[in-house]
């Protein structure tokens, strides 16, 4: 068993305590949270520390979100900052992580412009346009149901399906972990892995694309993946991974490759 290395030990503790901090705090009427989740940055809830707080928060509905990020970040992270050093990975962590949250809010531009066109094409004017998207989230959906009902907007779901991303927001080590979980498998792609719930070891080279595979597929029908469905941010995993992969054909060209930073 790998034993758990400073950093990835380190990283642990400070999401953990967090965990705990957003919940007792919360209970005294303080909301940590919204100040620390990555959200759409024409969000008035938006700030430019998001892009890292957001990797070390996670959300309070689901523990096992915390529980999976933390055992995968113990599992995987502890082999490359054992090979790395500890500046190394945590460079790697850090920038794989902010990575993630880029990717994520390039497709959530992508959403919300997708909506503000098909609005216009329904005859809206570019004020009523901003002020829909200036409402608070119940406002949002009262307005696009009044607009439904009067007959004056027959696309109100597609609106909100590519509208809600203005008031969504991400929170979670995911996007680093996948960064991780893809140079892992570029340097060990025979090592076998097995997941809980289906305990058959596969290969980290053929394991690894298949998780991909999963989330581009969530990320793209909405629907499932292998951890649920919903609110999972598929592109923000996804994100992570390409900047995981960039990262290691620059240290396989350059001599980041074989140095250690410690």
């Amino acid at each position: 068993m790998m034993r758990i290395t400073d950093t990835v030990k380190h990283l642990i503790i400070i999401n953990v305590i967090l965990w705990f901090a957003t919940y007792v705090l919360g209970q005294r009427g303080i909301d940590i949270y919204t100040v620390t989740a990555l959200h759409f940055p024409e969000n008035p809830n938006f700030g430019i520390w998001q892009p890292i707080t957001s990797m070390f928060m996670h959300s309070m509905a689901s523990p096992t979100h915390l529980l999976f990020n933390m055992l995968g970040l113990w599992m995987f992270g502890s082999a490359l900052e054992a090979r790395w050093g500890k500046i190394k990975f945590l460079s790697f962590y850090m920038i794989t992580g902010v990575g993630a949250g880029l990717v994520y809010t390039l497709v959530n531009y992508y959403d919300v412009h997708t909506a503000h066109n098909i609005l216009l094409d329904s005859g809206f004017s570019v004020t009523q346009i901003n002020e829909l998207f200036q409402s608070s989230y119940e406002g949002f959906l009262a307005k696009l149901n009044s607009y439904a009902n009067a007959g004056v907007l027959s696309e109100a779901q597609a609106v909100y399906d590519y509208g809600n991303s203005f008031y969504s927001n991400a929170v979670g080590a995911s996007g680093a972990l996948y960064g991780i979980l893809v140079a892992f498998g570029m340097l060990y792609p025979n090592v076998e892995l097995m997941l809980l719930f289906l305990p058959i070891p596969i290969k980290a080279k053929y394991f690894i694309p298949g998780l991909l595979l999963l989330d581009f597929i969530g990320g793209i029908t909405g629907g499932m993946s292998l951890f649920g469905a919903g609110n999972i941010a598929h592109f923000a995993h996804l994100g992570g991974a390409l900047f995981g992969f960039l990262l290691m054909l620059y240290f396989k060209k350059t001599q980041f490759n074989k140095n250690r930073w410690d």
